[in-house]
């Protein structure tokens, strides 16, 4: 912790004390951490300490000097590539050595297959003798697939999200980020002038013309009517790879690691993970008192016929569609996209759910949809409600447990005011071009 807040002064007392070689959970000591953080003074402190603190490795496998890259920190870069170099020297001198008997054993066996080898027959020769073998799927396979929105107003809080999670996993990250075409270059230049150029993404532009005929401009909340709010109803149309993946909302912080959450198994049948607002954790008792809806009562009228017809209680637990694991091959067999379209064009009709209720017109249709039919979370990985009420603050050790934070709610982190700002900060990375910036209380004084 003394690295992650760079004070040097109180890791000086430490280093007085303990080993600093332990590591946590994930394989990481105290240098991985300052390493990631970028202090060129305090990774010089630990060196001085502990010279041989930086042969290291995670979990893993990955190295201080693999972190430090990835998170662009230039001045311990190049302090460790310093260390480096004579290891690397050696290393350089035994790999000539490994290239060289490899090209003596390659020649070796080609004359020995040259002079064994039976002749082919005409024919064989004027149709080629090819063998085939196979061949590995992409790269992409091995890694964690994330789908964030970015929308131009709220790029900030994005990236904030995506920081959080390299920051806190060893595992490989694609992030697909999708926008609108107006924000497609300053997405891009938030990435590439910040910390962040080292991560692994595509950024996929949405096109809000599908949304014709299917959302009225109704909530008291216009954030909520954001096109890229309905990005998750569309996630097998949009140019993805994968056939597994996380969606996000973009108020959301992660503290675990991305990969345990990846790793949950979809029961047979569903097309989706969520976090039942039936399992919030002890400190969200209070959400009830808040106005913060848990069941299906409080997001669909149950005075429509066509409401009472789908035989759903109004008293079962509702759950949030902002944190959720999908499977795409599931998703297209049950059609899921077309059932959501087609509750969008009911309520657009018939007015079945209404945004003064609900707060806004994504939530009820994925309810409707995926009734009974998905797979729950960890309620560790889905900690909400956070930007419901600016005077509800949770109890601190539920927030050091939880493995994601979820600003949903009106009141978010970046704004003014809000509440537990520095779990949220603590992520947030500047904008380059200054378009984003946050609202702090002494903007308005």
């Amino acid at each position: 912790m003394a690295c992650i807040r760079r004070n040097l002064t109180i890791i000086q007392e430490l280093l007085s004390h303990p080993d600093p070689s332990l590591r946590n959970k994930d394989g990481w000591n105290c240098f991985h951490i300052a390493c990631r953080e970028g202090d060129a003074a305090i990774v010089l402190h630990l060196l001085d300490v502990a010279p041989d603190i930086w042969r290291t490795k995670s979990r893993t496998n990955r190295t201080p000097l693999h972190t430090t890259a990835m998170h662009g920190c230039e001045d311990v870069v190049r302090i460790l590539l310093e260390r480096y170099a004579d290891i690397l020297v050696w290393v350089n001198r035994v790999l000539l050595v490994l290239l060289v008997l490899l090209v003596v054993v390659f020649l070796h066996s080609s004359l020995l297959r040259a002079s064994t080898r039976p002749r082919l027959s005409d024919d064989r020769k004027s149709l080629g003798a090819v063998k085939l073998f196979p061949v590995r799927q992409s790269s992409l396979d091995d890694v964690v697939p994330v789908v964030v929105c970015a929308s131009e107003e709220r790029l900030g809080a994005s990236m904030a999200t995506i920081n959080s999670i390299i920051s806190n996993t060893d595992g490989a990250v694609f992030f697909y980020i999708v926008t609108l075409r107006d924000a497609v270059k300053l997405t891009r230049r938030y990435i590439e002038k910040t910390k962040l150029r080292g991560i692994h993404y595509k950024i996929l532009e949405f096109n809000p013309m599908v949304l014709r005929g299917k959302v009225k401009p109704d909530s008291p909340r216009p954030d909520l009517l954001h096109p890229l709010n309905f990005v998750r109803f569309y996630l097998p149309l949009l140019d993805i790879d994968h056939d597994k993946l996380i969606y996000l909302d973009d108020d959301v912080i992660v503290q675990g690691d991305i990969v345990d959450l990846f790793n949950i198994k979809l029961k047979p049948g569903h097309a989706a993970a969520f976090s039942a607002d039936c399992d919030l954790p002890p400190s969200h008792e209070s959400v009830g008192s808040i106005g913060m809806q848990t069941t299906y009562m409080g997001f669909l009228d149950y005075r429509k016929q066509e409401v009472k017809d789908l035989n759903i209680n109004p008293g079962d637990c509702s759950f949030n569609p902002g944190v959720f694991v999908a499977d795409l091959k599931e998703w297209r067999r049950q059609k899921i996209t077309k059932q959501l379209e087609r509750w969008m064009e009911e309520n657009f009709r018939l007015n079945i759910y209404s945004s003064a209720m609900a707060g806004g017109v994504a939530t009820p249709p994925m309810l409707i949809v995926f009734h009974d039919k998905y797979t729950t979370l960890d309620p560790l990985w889905h900690v909400r409600h956070l930007g419901w009420s600016p005077n509800t603050r949770y109890e601190e050790n539920i927030l050091q447990e939880a493995h994601l934070l979820h600003w949903n709610g009106p009141f978010k982190p970046w704004n003014y005011p809000t509440v537990h700002r520095d779990r949220w900060e603590r992520w947030f990375i500047p904008d380059p071009s200054r378009r984003f910036s946050l609202v702090r209380p002494e903007n308005h004084r």
